[in-house]
């Protein structure tokens, strides 16, 4: 291909004249405006870009993309959860790009259901072997806890239950990665979803020389019929039992539904649907009380009981789910740019929320508690993306963890058909104190002081409405 002529032999157009040709359009180059001609070769697909006497390529076609690992990796780590997806990504990856492949699965607290079988079901798929890791402490203390104690909420309701699941997922892959000898890992995310950038992000932050392969940005099955014969061509063992009309994902914070039903926001859940609990009605008629014992900002005991952060957390689901406490419908934006519609269920996590941000209230004075909450969008952001290594969430940790340092005490909640109320609170570090808010005369305030305060504090709103009155 010849290069161009200098910018000048290119045809006069104005930049938004209809008649210039769709081969010549100014772009924006730092801070100055030049002139490209594009032009394509059909065969190839490839559209170039000439601009400053340069040819650059623009895009590579799809195969070529498709075909620069395949044959040069060696072995692979994959996410496995023994479904029918990851099922059969493990045959593919060893038919497409002629690696070994380990199977590795994290336990988060997805139930022992989930876990019956993995090894033999790997194997059977091809897998050299399974790796399996209990996370369930990490898991809770590490990532959990940062964020219960930050106060992270996504638009307004989701406690960020698979959020903070992946990236602890993720770490996991890249240590057994290493442990194994793998040059690149794999997971089992749709192109659609939050979940890839969440594993891939991890990935990069952690160990950005391992490759990574998405099958489901690849490879041309396009739904579970086509899966199951391909499993069937692999000799890939497929699970005779019906699948569940929704898409879940379960771990020891949350159990996650979407699809079938819930695709249209205008459908209310049906009430088969819940798995961790009972229905507000059908809860038990008599409240209970429960005392959670919280130190810097984290839950650490049940009723005076010391427990480890995951068993605490799993006693709380089991109270939680029989009262049908915490209960979420939403319709979230996702990162990738659409909205889509979840239901959740976060007994434990929202009691843990409430008795946490009730104790606050004793311990952060108003600036700090202002500071926080704004903080708090920005962190439940951050770790919705998929950032949780960034530095940015690091440093707001810092922070929270700084200002928590007080939220230490006691915090007696009421349970009752779904709702979480506060019967007392209290903390050796308490802000308040009853001898000043009473509306009896105390040494400390002296509410004849007020007068000067409003004055003061109300001298822009007297200048201004001088100002409209000519005064």
């Amino acid at each position: 291909m010849r290069r161009l002529a200098a910018a000048p032999s290119l045809p006069a157009v104005h930049p938004h004249d209809s008649a210039a040709p769709p081969s010549v359009r100014l772009r924006r180059q730092h801070g100055r405006v030049a002139m490209e001609r594009t032009s394509t070769t059909p065969a190839r697909g490839v559209s170039c870009v000439v601009a400053s006497g340069k040819e650059h390529a623009a895009t590579t076609t799809s195969d070529e993309k498709k075909g620069g690992l395949r044959g040069k990796l060696k072995k692979v780590v994959l996410a496995y959860s023994g479904g029918l997806d990851t099922s059969v990504i493990v045959p593919w990856l060893r038919e497409n790009y002629g690696c070994e492949v380990v199977c590795f699965t994290a336990d988060v607290g997805q139930g022992d259901i989930e876990m019956e079988g993995l090894e033999k079901k790997a194997k059977a798929s091809g897998a050299s072997q399974l790796v399996v890791k209990n996370l369930q402490e990490e898991f809770v203390g590490e990532y959990i806890f940062p964020c219960l104690r930050a106060g992270a909420v996504y638009e307004r309701k989701y406690l960020l239950g698979t959020s903070m699941a992946r990236p602890v997922i993720a770490k996991a892959m890249v240590d057994v990665a290493k442990e194994v000898g793998a040059d690149a890992v794999a997971h089992g995310c749709t192109g659609k979803g939050n979940d890839q950038v969440r594993f891939e992000l991890t990935f990069y932050a952690l160990n950005p020389e391992l490759k990574v392969v998405a099958p489901w940005r690849e490879w041309d099955i396009t739904g579970r019929e086509d899966a199951i014969e391909y499993a069937k061509k692999h000799n890939v063992p497929v699970p005779v039992s019906k699948k569940s009309i929704y898409s879940r994902d379960r771990n020891l914070w949350h159990l996650s539904h979407e699809g079938d039903i819930l695709e249209d926001p205008a459908n209310e859940p049906k009430e088969d649907m819940y798995m961790m609990s009972v229905s507000p009605e059908n809860a038990p008629s008599k409240p209970e009380y429960l005392e959670i014992g919280i130190v810097a900002g984290v839950p650490t005991s049940i009723n005076g009981k010391d427990l480890s952060p995951a068993s605490l957390l799993a006693k709380l689901n089991e109270i939680g789910g029989k009262h049908g406490i915490g209960r979420i419908d939403m319709v979230e934006n996702r990162l990738v740019g659409m909205k889509s519609r979840g239901v959740y269920e976060t007994p434990g996590g929202t009691i843990m929320a409430a008795a946490v941000r009730e104790l606050e209230s004793l311990t952060l004075d108003r600036e700090t508690m202002q500071w926080k909450d704004m903080l708090a969008l920005k962190y439940a952001e951050l770790v919705y993306a998929g950032r949780w290594f960034d530095p940015l969430r690091q440093s707001m940790d810092a922070f929270m963890e700084t200002i928590t340092a007080t939220t230490t005490g006691s915090v007696t909640l009421k349970l009752y058909k779904g709702s979480v109320n506060i019967a007392s609170r209290k903390s050796p570090y308490s802000l308040y104190r009853e001898d000043i808010s009473s509306f009896e005369n105390g040494e400390i305030y002296n509410q004849a002081d007020a007068e000067g305060f409003i004055r003061l504090y109300g001298l822009p709103t007297r200048v201004r409405a001088m100002l409209e009155k000519g005064i």
